[in-house]
């Protein structure tokens, strides 16, 4: 490949993110092209088309994991949190990419999880979302949003993709949202059969 007359790397930005960051500028490894494997996109791509099924399979699993509240609740849900966080992100990292925001939102963006924007837009895509559906920052990665709208097509509650999300909560970072959602769950389960018995 020939190089440019001014010896420049014909790649710049964030498409040299070594360079970029020797220059001394800032470098999120979030979202660096080099961090970024083909595999990951293959497989995110596979989710969204498959995000019926898994949106099948997600209910089913929470209504077991909604089953073993009162196991968590025995051992203490900060005593479950560790090893159900490890397990969480690596199912989910090898799925979904996923950034363990602790706030997931696979079910209501088609199985593509919006923390994947290198902007981490949580309500839509930018408007620069490149003619062949591509990102605007990483131009070889397919749009977060382009590919969520896709996925939510296929799912039966699909409509979700239409709510807004709420900004992300910096302190749920690193969490479980299983176990979260587990126990908003239960605690609603509980509230509601109070509030029959009272009535």
């Amino acid at each position: 490949m020939a190089e440019s007359k001014s010896g420049a790397d014909p790649k710049p930005g964030n498409a040299a993110p070594a360079k970029k960051a020797a220059t001394g500028a800032f470098t999120p490894a979030g979202v660096s092209p080099s961090r970024r494997a083909r595999r990951k996109y293959t497989v995110r791509l596979w989710a969204v088309r498959n995000s019926r099924f898994l949106e099948w399979f997600y209910h089913r699993f929470a209504d077991l994991f909604l089953l073993l509240h009162p196991v968590w609740k025995l051992f203490g849900y900060q005593r479950v949190e560790r090893p159900i966080t490890f397990v969480e992100k690596h199912v989910k990292g090898f799925l979904f990419d996923c950034r363990m925001c602790g706030q997931c939102a696979l079910s209501s963006t088609g199985m593509s999880c919006p923390m994947n924007c290198p902007k981490q837009l949580r309500n839509g895509p930018c408007g620069g979302v490149r003619a062949n559906g591509n990102c605007e920052v990483e131009p070889d990665m397919p749009c977060v949003w382009v590919q969520a709208w896709k996925g939510s097509q296929n799912m039966v509650k699909g409509n979700a993709i239409m709510n807004v999300q709420k900004p992300v909560n910096q302190s749920l970072r690193e969490t479980s949202s299983w176990l979260r959602v587990t126990a908003e769950a239960a605690a609603a389960k509980e509230a509601a059969a109070a509030a029959g018995k009272d009535a």
